[in-house]
C-alpha cells in the first residue's frame, strides 16, 4: 500500500513538472463554464483551449447607447476555467480595426506570454491572431485584461480561474467588479489632464466657499489653499455605474439556511475601490491576489484596483442576502443577491465628510507639497487617512481613536465593526525567501492632481532608464507613498511578500495597495527573466506616467520584440502624449481665452482678449515652457507678446518676452515678464475659485492696471454661462466653452 501511495506521488510530481516546463499533453479540453461551479477535478493534466474574439460592441447600462469592446461577444469576457498543472492554450484574434493585447493579471509565466505590448509581447494588430501558451504553476483567482492604452475601462477583461487539483467539490461564484462611464475614456483621461473638475460636480464633491461657510469650515478652506490644495477626492473619476459581471444587479439563489458559498472577488474596475459589505453576516477571508491566507472574519473590507479575494459567506435564513460593493467615494455601489426570500440589503455607506478630510490633510501637508514625516513610521494600512471622512465611524465612545485601523473595532451603534487590513493576513506556509544576496530600491510616489501628472520619485516612466536585477538574488522594495491618493501597485510576473508583522508567514501578493503617508516594504526573489512592469493599477495614473520596468541582466532577446529600440519608444508614448486644452469666451464685449498643448513636463500656449473694433484692441501673447519641481508650482517661459489699441497707443507692443510663473499661496500665479526693451510687468491671477458648486470666479491685474473680472455658471462639462469686466473692453456676457 505505502509502495502505491509512493508511486502516484512521483507520478503526480512528475507531471506537475513536466507542465511547469512548457510539455504538451495529447489530451485536450476545452471548457466553457460560467460565473457559478461545483468543482470536480481529475488526476490528468491537460491542455485547455480557449478562443477569444475582440469586437466592437455597444451596451447601455444607463438607458443610452455607447460603444464599448467585448470579448466574445460579452462584457466582461468569459470566465477562463483551469487546474494547477494544466497547459493553458489560449488563441486571441483581434476583430478590432486596432491593435490589442491581453495580459494575464498575476500569472507566473514565460517573460514572452505576459502580453505587454512593445514589453514583453508584439500587440495583436488588427485581424491577427496570437496565441498564448503557458503552464499552470499556481492556483487561485486570477484575471486577464487589455494592456493597450485605455482599452481596459471600455469592456476589456475577465476572470481566470485556476483550480486546485482534487480540492473536495465547493459551491462559488465568480464576482467581477467593474466601473463604467459614458464618456470615452480618451475623454475622461484628457478631462484629467485639463484639470476639468465637472466629476466633481457631479459627485457633489468640489468642497465650494459656500459649502465652506455654512457648514462651518472656511477657515479650513482657507488653509486648505493657503497650502496650495485643491478640492480633495478619493477618486478621480465620476462613473456612470458599478457593475458585477457585467451588471449592476445579479443574484445567486440556489442556496439553503445554512450552506456556505466561496466567493471569487475581482476588482476588474479601472480606477475604483470597493468597500464589501455582507448582509447575512461576517465574511471569512481565505484568500488573497491569488494565495491562501489564514482565515479571517470581518464585517467589511476593502479591495483595491486590480486586487482579488476569496471569501466564504454563509447564508443564515430564508432570506436574500445583499453582497453590497459600493464604491470608495460612494457615489454608487452594485450587489449580488445570494439566497431566495425577502430581500436584506446591506447597510448604505453615508457620503464622505470631505471637510474633515481636508482639515485632516491640512495639518498633514507641507507648503512643498510633501506629506509629514510621520508616514514613514505607517505601514500595512494601520492607519486609514480617509477614515476621519466616513460618518458611520464618528459615532460611540471611540469617536478619538478613530484614525486607527489596526483591527479597526469601531462603533456603530451598539456594534463593532471590524474591518481588513494587510496586517490581518497571515500565510498558512513559510515565504522566506533563499539565502541570496540583496538588492534593495526606494521608491516614493508623488502626485500632481492639478496637472494629473503621477510619478515615481518626480520622474514618470519615460523619464527614467529601466531597473536592472540580476536572476538569483532578492530584491526589496522600500516605497513611501508621498501623495494624497492610494496607489495599488502591480508588479507583472512575480509574487512579493508584504512585510506585515507575520515575520516568516507575510503574506504573498501581486499587487499592493499603499495609502497617503505610508511606507510599505516588499520582498521578492529574482527567479525570471526579461522586462517586466511595475506601476500603478489605476489605469488613468499608469498612463500618466506611475511605473518602472524592472529588467533581468543577461536576458535572452526575445523574439517577439525583434526592434527593441523602436518598441521601447512605443512603450513610452503613453505618459509623452500631447493633450489639447482650450477656454474661449465669446461675449458682448469681445472674445477672450486661452489655448494650450501640453504633456507632462512642457506646454505650448496662448491667451488672448480682443475687441469687436480697433477701439477696444486685439491682446495676444504665445508663450512655450517648462514646468519645474514636483509640484509644478514653477513655468519658466520664452513668449511672443502682441498688444494693439488705438486709444492707448503708449502701452502697445509687439516683442519678444522671458518670463516665468509661480503659484504662490491661494492658488494665486504671479507671473513676472521682461521684454527685450526692458520693459518689466507684473500679473497676478487666480482663476476657477468655485463659490458654489457651478459659479466660478476667474480674476486677473498687471503692473499696467490692466484687470479682469469673469463670473461664469457651469451647465454641462463644456458649455458655461459667463458675466465680465474687463478694464479695456468696459462689461460684457456670452457664453465660455471649456475643453
Amino acid at each position: 500500500m505505502r509502495k502505491m501511495i509512493f508511486i502516484a506521488l512521483l507520478l503526480s510530481g512528475c507531471f506537475y513538472s513536466m507542465a511547469r516546463h512548457g510539455y504538451e499533453f495529447r489530451d485536450k479540453e476545452t471548457t466553457n463554464r460560467d460565473n457559478t461551479s461545483s468543482i470536480k477535478q481529475t488526476n490528468v493534466a491537460k491542455t485547455v483551449i480557449y478562443h477569444l474574439y475582440i469586437s466592437d460592441t455597444t451596451v447601455n447600462y444607463t438607458g443610452k447607447e455607447k460603444k464599448a469592446l467585448a470579448i466574445n461577444g460579452q462584457i466582461p469576457g468569459p470566465a477562463l476555467h483551469f487546474t494547477e498543472g494544466d497547459t493553458a492554450e489560449i488563441h486571441v484574434h483581434n476583430q478590432l480595426k486596432t491593435e490589442t493585447s491581453l495580459h494575464w493579471h498575476g500569472l507566473i509565466l514565460p517573460n514572452r506570454m505576459d502580453g505587454v505590448p512593445y514589453l514583453t509581447t508584439a500587440p495583436i494588430e488588427a485581424g491577427e491572431t496570437a496565441i498564448y501558451k503557458f503552464p499552470l504553476v499556481q492556483s487561485g483567482t486570477y484575471w486577464y485584461h487589455s494592456h493597450t492604452k485605455l482599452q481596459e475601462q471600455s469592456g476589456m477583461y475577465g476572470s481566470l480561474i485556476i483550480h486546485k487539483r482534487n480540492e473536495p467539490p465547493v459551491k462559488e461564484y465568480v464576482l467581477l467588479l467593474s466601473d463604467w462611464t459614458n464618456e470615452r475614456p480618451a475623454e475622461v483621461h484628457h478631462s484629467l489632464r485639463a484639470a476639468n473638475d465637472w466629476y466633481m460636480i457631479k459627485k457633489e464633491s468640489t468642497q465650494n466657499y459656500w459649502e465652506a461657510l455654512t457648514s462651518g469650515n472656511l477657515g479650513v478652506k482657507i488653509v486648505n489653499e493657503w497650502k496650495r490644495m485643491h478640492a480633495m477626492d478619493v477618486s478621480d473619476v465620476y462613473y456612470d455605474a458599478m457593475l458585477t459581471n457585467g451588471k449592476q444587479e445579479t443574484e445567486f439563489s440556489q442556496l439553503q439556511p445554512g450552506e456556505k458559498i466561496r466567493l471569487r472577488i475581482i476588482n476588474g474596475s479601472s480606477s475604483t475601490y470597493f468597500w464589501l459589505q455582507f448582509a447575512g453576516g461576517k465574511i471569512s477571508v481565505i484568500s488573497n491576489d491569488g494565495m491562501d491566507v489564514v482565515p479571517v472574519d470581518v464585517d467589511r473590507m476593502i479591495i483595491g484596483v486590480a486586487e482579488t479575494y476569496d471569501v466564504i459567506v454563509s447564508i443564515p435564513d430564508h432570506m436574500n442576502y445583499e453582497f453590497r460593493a459600493t464604491a470608495e467615494d460612494r457615489t454608487k455601489y452594485t450587489s449580488l443577491w445570494l439566497g431566495k426570500g425577502m430581500k436584506m440589503p446591506a447597510p448604505d455607506l453615508p457620503k464622505l465628510n470631505y471637510f474633515a478630510g481636508m482639515k485632516m490633510m491640512n495639518g498633514m501637508m507641507k507648503m512643498n507639497g510633501d506629506m509629514d514625516d510621520m508616514g514613514m513610521n505607517m505601514s500595512v494600512q494601520k492607519m486609514d487617512m480617509n477614515v476621519v471622512m466616513y460618518p458611520e465611524l464618528q459615532k460611540g465612545e471611540n469617536k478619538e481613536n478613530h484614525a486607527h485601523h489596526e483591527g479597526m473595532n469601531m462603533p456603530q451603534g451598539s456594534e463593532e465593526i471590524v474591518t481588513l487590513n494587510y496586517g490581518m493576513l497571515r500565510s498558512p506556509v513559510k515565504t522566506t525567501l533563499p539565502d541570496s544576496p540583496w538588492k534593495e530600491l526606494h521608491f516614493k510616489l508623488e502626485g500632481n492632481m492639478n496637472r494629473y501628472v503621477w510619478s515615481l520619485d518626480n520622474k514618470v516612466i519615460s523619464e527614467t532608464d529601466r531597473i536592472l536585477i540580476r536572476q538569483g538574488e532578492n530584491v526589496r522594495i522600500i516605497i513611501y507613498n508621498n501623495s494624497m491618493m492610494r496607489h495599488p501597485m502591480h508588479l507583472h510576473g512575480h509574487f512579493f511578500r508584504v512585510l506585515n508583522g507575520q515575520d516568516d508567514y507575510a503574506p504573498l501578493k501581486n499587487v499592493v495597495d499603499i495609502m497617503p503617508m505610508e511606507t510599505d516594504t516588499l520582498e521578492f526573489a529574482a527567479t525570471e527573466n526579461g522586462d517586466w512592469f511595475f506601476h500603478c493599477h489605476i489605469l488613468y495614473h499608469m498612463m500618466s506616467g506611475m511605473g518602472r520596468v524592472f529588467t533581468y541582466e543577461d536576458s535572452p532577446p526575445n523574439p517577439d520584440i525583434p526592434d527593441p529600440k523602436k518598441a521601447n519608444r512605443k512603450f513610452l508614448s503613453d505618459d509623452r502624449e500631447i493633450h489639447p486644452m482650450f477656454h474661449v469666451g465669446v461675449a458682448s464685449n469681445g472674445t477672450h481665452g486661452e489655448a494650450m498643448l501640453a504633456n507632462t513636463r512642457y506646454a505650448l500656449g496662448a491667451d488672448w482678449h480682443t475687441g469687436w473694433d480697433d477701439e477696444h484692441g486685439y491682446m495676444a501673447t504665445v508663450r512655450f515652457g517648462r514646468y519645474l519641481g514636483k509640484m509644478q508650482y514653477l513655468f519658466p517661459y520664452v513668449a511672443w507678446d502682441y498688444h494693439y489699441q488705438s486709444m492707448h497707443t503708449d502701452n502697445n507692443r509687439n516683442t519678444l518676452m522671458f518670463g516665468v510663473a509661480y503659484t504662490l499661496p491661494l492658488l494665486i500665479v504671479a507671473d513676472l515678464q521682461a521684454d527685450i526693451e526692458g520693459n518689466v510687468r507684473l500679473k497676478m491671477s487666480r482663476k476657477d475659485i468655485a463659490l458654489t458648486s457651478r459659479l466660478r470666479l476667474d480674476m486677473s491685474v498687471n503692473t499696467d492696471w490692466e484687470y479682469r473680472f469673469d463670473m461664469r455658471y457651469i451647465l454641462t462639462k463644456y458649455i458655461s454661462v459667463a458675466g465680465n469686466y474687463d478694464s479695456d473692453m468696459g462689461w460684457g456676457g456670452g457664453i465660455v466653452v471649456t475643453y
